[in-house]
């Protein structure tokens, strides 16, 4: 018999079974459910990540809706026993959905909700913080000071790269890429060089615009340049910040013989998907390559790192918070709780799902409209006209 799993239930008497995989940040997403008619049960299990007969055991016999999270498994197991349970809405804490298996959501006519639009400027302020520290030897120093080794002034002591005037490279000019590069180039000043597939008009006028301002002002104007090839920019910049999507196109974009046309002191930063570093070539090229330095917030087999990357001083790691602010981790929450919501009552999908500004206005009650539904199409769902 299968080892009970301890929850925690709010609205015990309601008449919608909704279940979290997860505690979430923030209390508005429980309020939101438990005042719409839904006995929620929240996971109080310490592991980390639940296996798949933890989940099956959480959905039990009776379930209308699963907010979940990333790091689970979600495939035709768990779709097929939430069916039957009489469910039909899943949702990632996440803007990502690596982890769930639509073809199967789509089988079993499971709705799978996300959470974009919330995590733009964070992840990305996560991107420039790994960019500055990398790039200063912050963390080095750090673990300098802690350990008593300062004795005092030195010349030579943790020299690192100035990024004023120098090129940022962007290799995915999205939402998040084209944030990231507009703290960089107001922060630091720095020139860009990026490639997208599609032109980023808004991103380069900003830049033109800002260096008419600095010009005008006496200061050295910046530029931008769109590369025809992503190696280009590669061998260009000094700072290089990847944000592409992940799928076969860009596993292990990041090889060994592009690792080898970057600078001798250039930062590669990741906070977008782990595989897209081949990250056993860069333990190797950061071993090679002292002065090379990285910042990652992902990895390629997380929650573990490649052996030998935990060693490298030249290297910055953290575990994977680039949505960690409390106002995005809280949004995220609520975006998940009301696609579940959404779905459960029969609410069409919303026009835009990286406009959610209506959703997250804590002084108005949400639109009736599941905020994000990756599968929405395959499933004839309608869109809302709001």
């Amino acid at each position: 018999m299968a080892k009970p799993i301890s929850i925690e239930v709010w609205n015990p008497s309601g008449k919608y079974r909704v279940v979290s995989t997860k505690s979430m940040p923030g209390t508005r997403w429980i309020k939101l459910l438990t005042g719409n008619d839904c006995r929620l049960e929240i996971c109080t299990e310490k592991k980390t990540i639940l296996s798949v007969d933890d989940i099956l055991a959480l959905i039990g016999d009776h379930c209308h809706g699963v907010i979940g999270q990333l790091t689970e498994d979600w495939g035709e197991v768990l779709f097929s026993a939430l069916k039957r349970a009489g469910g039909t809405a899943f949702s990632n804490m996440a803007v990502g959905y690596n982890n769930v298996d639509v073809d199967a959501a789509n089988r079993n006519g499971i709705a799978i909700g996300n959470t974009p639009g919330v995590l733009t400027e964070t992840t990305a302020e996560l991107a420039a913080s790994l960019s500055v520290a990398a790039a200063r030897r912050i963390v080095e120093a750090d673990q300098f000071m802690r350990a008593g080794l300062y004795d005092g002034w030195l010349p030579h002591l943790f020299v690192g790269n100035l990024l004023k005037g120098q090129t940022v490279g962007v290799i995915g000019a999205g939402r998040i890429g084209s944030a990231y590069a507009r703290m960089m180039i107001e922060g630091f000043k720095m020139n860009l060089i990026y490639f997208d597939l599609y032109q980023s008009t808004r991103l380069e006028k900003f830049v033109t615009a800002y260096g008419q301002f600095l010009k005008a002002n006496g200061e050295q104007p910046v530029t931008w340049k769109r590369a025809s090839s992503m190696e280009e920019v590669l061998r260009e910049a000094d700072v290089i910040s990847l944000h592409p999507v992940l799928d076969k196109t860009t596993y292990h974009l990041i090889n060994p013989e592009r690792l080898a046309m970057m600078k001798k002191e250039a930062v590669l930063v990741n906070a977008s998907r782990g595989p897209v570093i081949d990250e056993v070539a860069l333990v190797e090229h950061l071993r090679a390559n002292p002065m090379f330095r990285v910042g990652l917030d992902v990895f390629e087999d997380e929650p573990y790192m490649k052996p030998g990357l935990a060693e490298m001083k030249n290297a910055v790691v953290v575990p994977h918070i680039a949505s960690a602010s409390k106002w995005t981790r809280e949004g995220m929450a609520t975006l998940a709780a009301l696609n579940v919501l959404g779905k459960i009552k029969g609410y069409p999908v919303w026009g835009n799902p990286n406009a959610v500004e209506p959703f997250l206005d804590e002084k108005a009650a949400p639109p009736p409209a599941c905020p994000s539904i990756v599968n929405a199409k395959q499933l004839g769902l309608p869109s809302s006209k709001l």
